[in-house]
């Protein structure tokens, strides 16, 4: 990176510098040179000087006290300074000319790509407006940084963004640079920790800050390079209502084994976004009002709004201002529980009516310029967000649902619900679904449990339950899971056809799906329900950790083309629901590579995929990052339909099944069959301690004690990634490679990676966790903290990494490691001797906790979550 991009280098000196400035001023000079002097050990031991090496770990074992959580702070910021300089710079003008290429040029690109394979033009604005894709943000707790910091890099980003802006002598540069400082202090002495957890509302208002502070700009501002780009190729604008990606959230309705989301958080999250979304439009409203003050209007709009002939545009939008501020007054009486009065706001179409009936009249004026600026902007606005800003999934396990069923069926003697077969369960809820009378019993005093369940679907025939836009089920396994669930749907009373999604995670669920979905589809009464339009979700995380990524990737890819043939099949519309992460070992990576990766067809019916933690924040967390992403997404979905890749063929299917069959048993024979295996993996990796982050309202584990499969998927890679295994990542593949590699094979595997995106796709993504994995840095946290006994097995677990490296080489046919990615090979390059310290110096305070925790210091503690959290940022992603 330093040496592709000169000012993307100047840009972190200059912040590396005001950081060093302000440690001086608040710590003293002796800190900011033990902070220096660490760092140049460090930069040194990483160009492999061993005798370096152990004099760094020793200066860091010898730290005193009250010297280790400014130290661990300096590096720790640095890295975050890092970070939005390399985001800022990316969507900069002023970037190096070899980097302004990719994916601003994608859409244009894929344009011309369509031209050349005879793909009118005419048509494809039509197209695009139907796309379908939704985000939907997720709040799992991979976000480690405070949200009050998050606001503050924000601001050094749009500082940074105007330092761009002008040229290099002048004179506002100086007060620009003040402001930076400033930040960067402020930023010094805030803690980077929170006390507290937030609350699941808290979570829900940083979603909706997200929308207010980026994605409001960003979609107008995609939306208009799409047209532009769509009319320089001959082509038609979009239509004024399309709304290609769309946004929904999980945050305040996901309740899958958080007891923290409950029907009333459900409840308030919704009004919330009510109140949120009709503050936003005000903005636009008012700016409006002062833009449209010409006389010179429709006789449509003249009608509508007589009053005020001069001014007929200010008279609709004051009328429409009206009602938005009746909107804020009803959703804040509603969040309170208050009688409110006014006429709010409640349906997309009473907002959106008003807008283009100006809009019309305008270009019927002649003032076509006029109305393609704010207005068009707040069109394509509300065409996006509508009246209840992002869609709210609500989400729920499956045998709570089926723990309401076994409750009233024992309260009317119908029998033990739980004990029955598939076919008796279907046949008491299509019998119970066909009937008018009530099910569930007055003045019943249910258990708590049962009552939640009760209250949240309750909230969903609300008013505000029009704000949500599906009911997921995970471990969703039988039809009778999804009946059961419509059954409690029409008992409350929710809209006719509210849509039901199972949720398919583990190994065998993913096999089972499209046999599970045909049964579903074959019911009379479901397919009507349905209207013949299912959305499928399917789960990355768990099905990674139940059989190791190789498995799961194989597993997925072949339950989305059973599920599209069957769909096809049944005559129904199927949209797929990807339960993506952030890291490669929860379904991450780059959007564009793995939409493309997809099987044929399997985008057809649009795509909706999940956006989580830090990855909402580096992707859609500033406007000109997110318009960038936004049209990634548009691009990707666009040519995976348009350009299809060609079927895979049957030998590399075959090879792929016994990959995925190698590969999930030697997963499965460590991190299940091996009895030392769990204890290795607390005591290498900081997992025992991770309980004490306030990272997220969700408890790390569903339930108490346990194994590993009591461990969310989230904090499992999240210790990994602390300690640079990156286990969850490759365990499996490595073996199931070799053993490929010794058959003779890896010929076969060459020409897969070369024409398969699917396989180039998983391969790229193994190339790049594998790159961030660090043997020597596994091998110090081992020495210092797992017993003896037990350091045979790290050993074996760092030759089966190197291995999977050399593997890796052997199939992209390259010298080193990310030989093809340079960008992001310098960028680690640049962090590691930052990261580097925050390692050893987490080694050195795990292991005064553990030795001595009855003496451990309030420093230390706080030290030890920091380091979390500058590791987690030096390695760009955490869970």
């Amino acid at each position: 990176m330093s040496e592709l991009d000169p000012l993307l280098r100047d840009k972190v000196k200059m912040l590396g510098k005001m950081l060093g400035n302000t440690i001086q001023a608040s710590q003293g000079r002796e800190v900011l040179d033990s902070i220096e002097s660490i760092r140049k050990q460090a930069k040194r031991a990483r160009g492999g000087d061993s005798g370096e090496r152990e004099q760094l770990l020793t200066t860091l074992k010898n730290l005193p006290e009250e010297t280790l959580l400014p130290v661990v702070r300096g590096f720790n910021q640095f890295l975050n300074l890092a970070n939005i300089a390399d985001q800022q710079h990316g969507s900069s003008w002023r970037r190096a000319e070899a980097l302004q290429s990719g994916l601003d040029t994608m859409f244009p690109d894929l344009l011309e790509r369509l031209e050349t394979a005879s793909v009118a033009v005419d048509g494809l604005s039509e197209r695009i407006a139907s796309l379908n894709i939704e985000l939907v943000l997720t709040a799992h707790p991979t976000e480690i940084t405070r949200r009050t910091l998050i606001q503050k890099y924000d601001a050094i980003t749009r500082l940074l963004q105007q330092r761009d802006d002008l040229h290099d002598e002048h004179p506002l540069l100086g007060e620009l640079d003040q402001r930076l400082a400033r930040l960067i202090e402020e930023i010094w002495h805030t803690n980077e920790i929170r006390k507290t957890r937030p609350t699941a509302v808290d979570e829900a208002r940083w979603g909706f800050a997200v929308v207010e502070n980026s994605l409001w700009a960003a979609v107008p501002q995609m939306m208009r390079d799409l047209d532009q780009q769509l009319l320089a190729r001959g082509g038609s604008v979009l239509p004024l209502d399309a709304a290609p990606v769309r946004f929904a959230s999980w945050m305040g309705g996901d309740r899958d084994g958080n007891p923290n989301v409950t029907a009333q958080v459900t409840r308030e999250v919704l009004y919330l976004a009510r109140w949120m979304a009709a503050d936003l439009y005000l903005r636009d409203i008012d700016t409006l009002g002062n833009q449209l003050s010409m006389a010179a209007a429709s006789a449509e709009l003249r009608r509508a709004y007589p009053n005020d002939p001069d001014e007929p545009y200010r008279a609709c939008l004051h009328a429409l201002r009206s009602r938005l501020v009746d909107t804020k007054q009803w959703a804040n009486g509603c969040i309170k529980q208050q009688e409110t009065s006014g006429n709010p706001l409640t349906r997309d179409d009473e907002l959106l009516e008003p807008l283009t009936l100006c809009y019309r009249s305008l270009l019927e004026q002649g003032m076509e310029t006029i109305a393609d600026g704010q207005l068009l902007d707040t069109i394509r606005r509300v065409a996006c967000f509508g009246v209840s800003l992002v869609r709210l999934d609500v989400r729920q396990e499956s045998s709570r649902h089926a723990g309401v069923m076994q409750e009233i069926c024992l309260y009317y003697g119908w029998g033990d619900y739980l004990s029955w077969t598939e076919d008796e369960k279907q046949t008491f809820l299509l019998r119970e679904l066909a009937s008018r009378r009530p099910l569930v019993p007055k003045h019943w005093q249910p258990s708590a449990e049962v009552r939640e369940v009760l209250e949240t679907v309750a909230v969903l025939a609300t008013e505000a339950g029009d704000g949500v836009s599906c009911y997921i089920i995970s471990m969703a396994s039988e039809p009778s899971d999804i009946l059961a669930v419509a059954l409690l749907l029409q008992d409350a009373g929710v809209r006719e056809h509210f849509p039901v999604v199972p949720l398919f995670e583990t190994l065998g669920d993913l096999q089972q799906a499209s046999l599970r979905m045909s049964k579903l589809w074959a019911v009379d009464w479901y397919r009507s329900y349905c209207e013949q339009r299912q959305q499928v979700m399917i789960g990355y995380s768990d099905s990674s950790k139940d059989a190791g990524q190789l498995a799961a990737v194989w597993a997925q890819y072949q339950a989305q083309e059973a599920l599209t043939r069957t769909a096809s099949d049944a005559g129904i519309s199927l949209t797929l629901f990807h339960g993506r992460g952030g890291t490669v070992g929860r379904g991450g990576g780059p959007a564009h590579r793995a939409i493309l990766a997809q099987p044929p067809g399997s985008v057809a019916g649009g795509l909706r995929v999940t956006e989580q933690g830090e990855m909402i924040r580096f992707k859609f967390g500033q406007p000109d990052v997110a318009r960038r992403n936004l049209k990634i997404y548009v691009s990707a979905v666009l040519e995976a339909n348009l350009l299809p890749p060609e079927p895979a063929r049957i030998e590399w299917r075959e090879q792929m099944t016994r990959l995925a069959e190698r590969g999930v048993a030697s997963y499965r024979a460590m991190v299940r069959d091996t009895p030392e295996f769990v204890r290795y993996f607390r005591s290498a990796t900081p997992e025992p301690e991770l309980g004490k982050l306030a990272l997220g309202s969700r408890p790390a584990r569903r339930k108490a004690g346990g194994g590993i499969e009591t461990l969310r998927a989230i904090p499992w890679i999240f210790a990994w990634t602390q300690m640079r295994l990156m286990l969850p990542a490759w365990l499996g593949s490595d073996e199931a490679l070799d053993d490929c590699q010794q058959q003779g094979d890896l010929p076969v595997l060459q020409q897969m990676y070369q024409d398969w995106p699917f396989f180039r796709t998983y391969i790229d993504m193994l190339e790049m966790v594998v790159s961030k994995a660090d043997a020597a840095i596994a091998q110090y946290y081992e020495a210092r903290l797992v017993e003896p006994e037990l350091q045979l097995l790290g050993s074996q677990l760092r030759q089966r990494l190197d291995k999977v490296k050399t593997l890796v080489l052997a199939i992209n046919r390259q010298q080193a490691l990310l030989a093809s990615h340079p960008i992001l090979r310098d960028s680690m390059a640049v962090r590691d001797p930052y990261t580097d310290p925050l390692h050893y110096l987490q080694v050195e305070l795990l292991y005064r906790e553990r030795q001595h925790p009855e003496i451990v210091s309030q420093l230390v503690e706080q030290a030890l979550m920091v380091t979390m959290a500058g590791i987690a940022a030096g390695m760009r992603n955490t869970g």
